[in-house]
């Protein structure tokens, strides 16, 4: 029997692990914290009662995710909670735009832009079943959808600002647009960052923003249930610090940063060969504020209140602003903030009548600088009130992300900057093997980077499986 080691238990390890104990292998995940999950936590941060989602918490690429959705996760008791409406994004005067499920009431809401909006969107909505496992497969591989993937490279290559420019006549439309484009992390004028905001727009049309009810530990879980019940098994409280505190095995797969990999790795890694790691350019960090809350909060706008996910950051011009900053190291006093209210769908989330949500903005990898003051100020532009129904509040910058979970390194929630040039060889060519033979990096670091989806895993699982002599299942549908 072929043995293996992972290091790391968030989504990317149990996800690498699960694939290769699908045909046989006996693995073992090794992670430092008392509990699995990586950054898929939920505790509760604020008063007894209020349970909050620390890290990963909206999951859009979840259920997207061919991997994922391979899985019985719902035997190991994973429940997907779908909000009523997926985003909304609050403007000057009381206005508001928003990402429903529908098509057809996305267009109606975005009224002059309807029609471009639809001609953006619906050719990418339609070829979504195969563009999928395009969006989500290698970096380089032969297409199986070619013409589907052209059609959307051609609009996905594009940096935002100018997609939005050129696409739509209203400013509500390019807020929309700038919003989905700003999870890119780096700034809106960038190649490429209309990929980002095309396919977090039609996720909300083909499959939805949902929360894990109960909290994001639900879905480690049921990772975790699937791995156990595969033969596979993870040892918590047990930190790597060197490949030389790992058992014997045929192949180890780490789920961590370029950089930590070079600390774990040590002199096998020769000085010449170490350059691509140590070159690797973190994203920005965020400072995050978790709330306990005694009402929802109290929008101006009616569909704010509908929705699980919220950008806050009135037009694209002020949103673009905010992102170049974090990107070159300056703070932001009018910062654009990612906001989530699960308690609105997931009763389990605080105790009767009352409520949570975070938020978070982006800052320069490693600020210190807590942003709590500024976070909350734009959130009341557009919610006033919304200090008064704060019961507690917990803070953490970036420098305290990354002591939470040691893979956020500067508070970068992405595992590098996801600048094209970097995409493309996160962080050397050919992705996921490392100049250790039998070693792989497994983490959002690789390819197809940030997000939950389990991606990064299978497809260093399959690099592994390789080298193991064995072979794992397509997860591409055959015709």
């Amino acid at each position: 029997m072929k043995l293996a080691n992972v290091v790391g238990s968030g989504p990317n390890g149990l996800s690498a692990a699960i694939a290769l104990a699908r045909v046989g292998v006996r693995v073992t995940v090794f992670e430092g914290e008392d509990v699995p999950g990586g950054s898929l936590r939920t505790e509760e941060a604020t008063l007894p009662g209020f349970r909050h989602d620390i890290g990963a918490a909206v999951f859009p690429m979840g259920v997207a995710s061919p991997f994922f959705r391979s899985l019985p996760l719902q035997e190991h008791g994973l429940q997907w909670v779908e909000p009523e409406i997926p985003l909304a994004h609050p403007l000057p005067g009381g206005d508001a735009v928003a990402l429903f499920h529908s098509l057809d009431e996305t267009t109606a809401n975005l009224r002059e832009d309807s029609g471009a909006y639809r001609s953006l969107m619906e050719p990418v909505a339609d070829a979504w079943n195969d563009l999928i496992y395009e969006v989500l497969g290698p970096v380089f591989h032969v297409p199986r959808h070619p013409l589907a993937l052209a059609g959307f490279g051609l609009k996905a290559l594009q940096p935002a600002t100018h997609l939005a420019q050129s696409t739509f006549a209203t400013e509500r439309a390019r807020a929309l647009f700038a919003g989905l484009a700003a999870h890119s992390v780096v700034p809106l004028d960038f190649a490429a960052t209309s990929a980002v905001a095309l396919v977090l727009g039609v996720t909300a049309h083909a499959g939805g923003w949902p929360v894990a009810r109960g909290g994001s530990g639900a879905i480690a879980n049921a990772l975790t249930g699937v791995l156990t019940s595969l033969g596979g098994s993870v040892r918590t409280g047990t930190w790597v610090n060197s490949l030389r505190d790992l058992p014997q095995a045929d192949c180890t797969l780490l789920d961590v940063t370029p950089q930590q990999f070079l600390k774990i790795a040590g002199d096998a890694v020769a000085p010449e060969r170490r350059r691509p790691y140590v070159k690797f350019r973190r994203g920005p960090g965020i400072c995050k504020v978790d709330w306990a809350l005694s009402e929802p909060i109290p929008w101006q706008n009616e569909l704010c209140r509908r929705a699980g996910t919220v950008h806050v950051g009135a037009f694209m011009e002020e949103i673009a602003a905010s992102e170049r900053d974090a990107f070159e190291g300056r703070c932001n006093d009018r910062p654009f903030i990612l906001l989530a209210q699960p308690s609105l769908f997931d009763s389990s989330r605080a105790p009767a009548g009352k409520h949570t949500a975070w938020a978070y903005c982006h800052v320069p990898n490693g600020s210190a600088e807590d942003k709590t003051a500024a976070i909350e100020a734009q959130i009341e532009r557009f919610a006033p009130g919304f200090r008064e129904v704060i019961l507690a509040r917990n803070t953490r910058t970036a420098p305290r992300m990354e002591a939470w979970n040691p893979n956020l390194l500067g508070g970068d929630l992405s595992g590098g900057s996801m600048e094209l040039t970097q995409l493309l060889r996160r962080p050397k060519l050919p992705p996921y093997s490392t100049p250790i033979p039998g070693v792989y990096l497994c983490s959002s670091s690789t390819p197809p980077a940030g997000g939950v989806h389990g991606m990064c895993g299978a497809l260093a699982a399959e690099a592994a499986a390789l080298h193991l002599g064995v072979r794992l299942p397509s997860l591409t549908p055959q015709r």
